[in-house]
């Protein structure tokens, strides 16, 4: 069918190992990229960028994050929330102190500081794992968010507690702020996830996603072929918190605008949590999906009963929302561990073997 792989040699390992081994998942990556930098763009109105296309990439950058350390390295994590919040307010503290920063290089430098915060509470997993590490990281949660309410600095001394995203340009054109459009905001934060997204890829396909999935497994085997858990894990910690961190500059900067500390408390964790569990954990592909089905849903509800005539209030469709995400993540940790990234690949094996059976 349309995954026929009839011709297709392999005639090198450099082909054996390549990214898509099977042109057509480099054909449909291609459209994916076209429909997301030329087609929704074009068509795409101001609601469906703020509700919809923005907030999907941000999330699936943040879940991404999370995989990684969860996911790929194994090590358990609550505090999803208070990284972003890290590396939000280190960009607001960078754009604040120096104004002639390119916004975009004080996003990707803002997860510097997230990453230095996440190794130091990470040293922790060198001695503990599993559900007493997660404790760890939520205490981290609190810790962060009550520095981020107590120490003024942070905020720049302002009465209201909370940071608010100045008009920054780039090349004469408004990327952040009240004057920036959401489309050239949409832009930049396309840019920066495929960037961070590419990367990830290639970390994970290398020695160091290999040592990160050996520690996974099963850390005690690993150390004894010779694999140094704590740079393993240390390194788990600083590469996903400074993707988490990027994540948060881009949550506030690119998308909110404004941000009081509770916006990065213990809720935000469990959603990037969530989309992580439902989209696949170990996979790359998944924290997309993961995100298109969280932040879909809710628009899907509040959409679908008005075009169909129906009222419903705000509160029911709410703790609808609500009630099937639990169920959605009860579904996959109970049949399908492997969440929606699996279901992906199994459709993905029987058109290519299609029409024999399996």
């Amino acid at each position: 069918m349309l995954y026929r792989t009839a011709g297709q040699f392999k005639t090198s390992y450099r082909a054996d190992q390549a990214l898509f081994p099977i042109k057509q998942d480099a054909f449909l990556l291609g459209v994916i990229l076209i429909c997301a930098w030329v087609v929704f763009p074009l068509t795409a109105s101001e609601f469906t960028f703020q509700t919809i296309l923005t907030p999907i990439l941000i999330y699936s950058l943040a879940a991404l994050g999370l995989n990684i350390l969860t996911g790929f390295a194994g090590q358990l994590s609550l505090g999803t929330g208070a990284f972003m919040g890290v590396g939000a307010y280190a960009c607001y503290k960078m754009i604040t102190l120096m104004p002639w920063m390119n916004p975009v290089i004080a996003i990707l430098l803002s997860g510097v500081f997230s990453a230095g915060v996440g190794v130091m509470f990470g040293i922790p997993s060198l001695r503990i794992k599993g559900f007493y590490l997660a404790i760890a990281t939520l205490a981290a949660q609190f810790f962060l968010v009550w520095l981020f309410e107590k120490w003024a600095w942070l905020y720049n001394y302002n009465a209201s507690g909370a940071i608010q995203v100045p008009n920054l340009d780039m090349f004469g054109l408004y990327v952040a702020g009240p004057q920036a459009s959401s489309m050239t905001q949409y832009y930049v934060v396309l840019f920066i996830v495929t960037l961070l997204t590419y990367l990830c890829i290639n970390l994970t396909r290398g020695n160091l996603g290999r040592t990160w999935k050996a520690t996974r497994d099963m850390d005690i085997a690993a150390e004894l072929i010779g694999i140094n858990l704590m740079k393993s894990k240390l390194t788990a910690f600083a590469v996903s918190s400074y993707v988490v961190g990027v994540a948060g500059a881009l949550f506030v900067f690119m998308w909110r605008g404004a941000a009081e500390p509770n916006l990065f408390d213990i809720p935000l964790s469990f959603r990037v949590l969530f989309i992580a569990i439902i989209g696949g954990l170990g996979s790359i592909m998944g924290n997309y999906l993961g995100a298109i089905l969280i932040v879909g849903l809710p628009v899907v509800l509040n959409t679908v009963p008005s075009a169909l005539g129906i009222h419903v209030e705000s509160a029911l469709l709410e703790h609808l929302n609500i009630m099937i995400v639990g169920s959605l993540i009860i579904f996959f940790l109970i049949i399908e561990p492997h969440g929606l990234n699996q279901l992906w690949r199994l459709i993905r094996e029987k058109l290519t073997i299609w029409p024999f059976p399996h």
